[in-house]
């Protein structure tokens, strides 16, 4: 059975990668702190625990990464984080964006379409810290209605189009964070839906996910 520790070494590595992600412009100390207090490595096979520190994406089955944590950070900084926040998260691969949005005290709502990654996260080990976590089997592009409305809503993957059933369930005044993929460039959107129902859009970096995709797996 594998031995979850969390020792100094990793702490210092962990410090290092913070540091790092700091220079490169994350300056929300909310972000940052949680990011420091969630142990990474709990979420990568144990034969990539000795890299889980680097700034990078790295696989965690079905086609499916982790986030390089400098593309978490900027997406949850984006998201503008409040304790008090209800938030959609599409995509929960390994939970790790759930868990940092847990960690600054939002109450989250997480759906995966994939059935192997949706039950591989019943068993994970930080699980029970975080009860405002809600996990859902479920097509993103369809949100949940049920639970709506939702004062924020963060998109892991890139999507072909805003899907409209996710700015349906968004409160007025409400973000979206989505990465859009438009003639084969992702570029990092947050949009506000205004009291109309229209959406202000700003529009932030190029980045690189995998492929928002319809149904369940």
């Amino acid at each position: 059975m594998r031995n979850f520790e969390d020792t100094y070494r990793h702490k210092g590595l962990r410090e290092k990668l913070i540091n790092a992600i700091r220079e490169k412009g994350i300056t929300d100390d909310g972000v940052l702190s949680a990011m420091m207090n969630i142990p990474r490595h709990f979420f990568l096979d144990t034969a990539l625990e000795h890299i889980a520190y680097q700034d990078k994406a790295f696989p965690i089955g079905e086609g499916q990464t982790i986030s390089q944590p400098y593309t978490v950070a900027f997406q949850t900084q984006l998201l503008e984080v409040k304790p008090t926040d209800k938030i959609l998260e599409i995509g929960t691969g390994s939970a790790y964006q759930a868990m940092v949005l847990a960690e600054m005290g939002a109450q989250v709502f997480t759906i995966e379409r994939q059935k192997k990654l949706f039950d591989q996260n019943k068993n994970t080990y930080l699980r029970s810290k975080y009860p405002r976590i809600k996990y859902f089997y479920g097509d993103g592009f369809e949100g949940l209605p049920t639970f709506a409305l939702f004062d924020k809503i963060l998109i892991t993957a890139a999507a072909p189009i805003i899907p409209p059933k996710l700015v349906e369930q968004l409160k007025v005044f409400g973000k979206m964070v989505i990465p859009l993929e438009q003639n084969g460039i992702q570029k990092m959107k947050r949009l506000t839906k205004m009291e109309d129902g229209t959406l202000y859009e700003e529009t932030f970096n190029e980045f690189s996910f995998v492929p928002m995709l319809k149904g369940k797996n």
